[in-house]
């Protein structure tokens, strides 16, 4: 069986199809700057050429994606129709590692940090009251 024209697609197109991109551009870009693989090889040529099955992984911020490409796709559609064209092999985090660092919600200890216009307010009222000098 010989592979037309058809069973291929360049890999800028495809991510960009894949709605992991906002522009053609932007997909060209990442793959230069390099950190895209294909079946384990570093690919850093947006003209690569990519069939179904291929498995590509790269990073999408903190996080390590793994996809395996269903379908090549003709046009970058809705997200509902991106998502048909690949399976999603990224593994989950393990229960106990919880969110990273830069997911979780800023907080702070109570008592630390600025005082409140309250703290402040009972502060200078200790101090109306009390001999301070």
């Amino acid at each position: 069986m010989t592979e037309t024209a058809a069973d291929r697609l360049r890999i800028d197109k495809w991510l960009w199809h894949a709605r992991f991109f906002k522009s053609r551009t932007l997909a060209a870009k990442r793959v230069t700057a390099g950190g895209l693989r294909i079946n384990r090889k570093l690919i850093n040529k947006p003209n690569h050429p990519v069939q179904t099955g291929d498995v590509l992984t790269f990073t999408t911020g903190p996080r390590v994606r793994v996809l395996k490409i269903a379908a090549l796709g003709e046009r970058r559609g809705p997200a509902p129709e991106a998502r048909l064209l690949y399976e999603d092999l990224t593994p989950l985090p393990a229960p106990s590692e919880g969110k990273a660092p830069s997911e979780q919600a800023p907080s702070r200890e109570p008592g630390a940090g600025r005082p409140t216009k309250k703290d402040r307010r009972a502060v200078e009222r200790l101090k109306q009251d009390g001999d301070w000098s």
